[in-house]
């Protein structure tokens, strides 16, 4: 799974997750592309599991490009822990998406086989999300 092989902080603080993707948010390597329409966390677990059903839907034929990467670690307090006592420990890792970036692209195969797999990776997700294709967005 995803993850950064070093990271500066270990711990880090939520941040924004408001507004429109200024960067990445255009089909730049493939055909096709899975596009947020609102903005989320998306976890490593999340976006390896969207990625294993594009690949099986083409049969490994084409090539696909993952956009977002996790960078940020998110921290979780123990079970049963009272408040206080400083921030939990690190969980897992995130990557944050903002409203119109493009998290997944595609080439390679036909148009309908092509919005088959995006939408089922799309289905993996917990975000609301739509295909576009390069020449939709200019």
């Amino acid at each position: 799974m995803l993850s950064p092989k070093r990271t500066k902080y270990r711990k880090l603080q939520r941040g924004k997750r408001d507004g429109v993707a200024q960067k990445g948010n255009k089909v730049s390597f493939g055909e096709y592309g899975l596009m947020a329409l609102e903005p989320k966390w998306i976890t490593n677990r999340q976006i390896e599991a969207a990625r294993i059903a594009m690949t099986r839907k083409i049969k490994r034929g084409g090539k696909v490009w993952i956009r977002i990467f996790p960078h940020m670690p998110y921290t979780k307090k123990p079970a049963e822990t009272r408040q206080g006592k400083g921030k939990g420990n690190p969980e897992g890792w995130v990557a944050v998406v903002k409203t119109g970036a493009v998290m997944f692209e595609m080439s390679g195969v036909d148009s309908i086989l092509a919005k088959e797999a995006l939408t089922l990776a799309g289905a993996k997700l917990p975000i609301k999300t739509r295909i576009v294709a390069r020449r939709d967005l200019g």
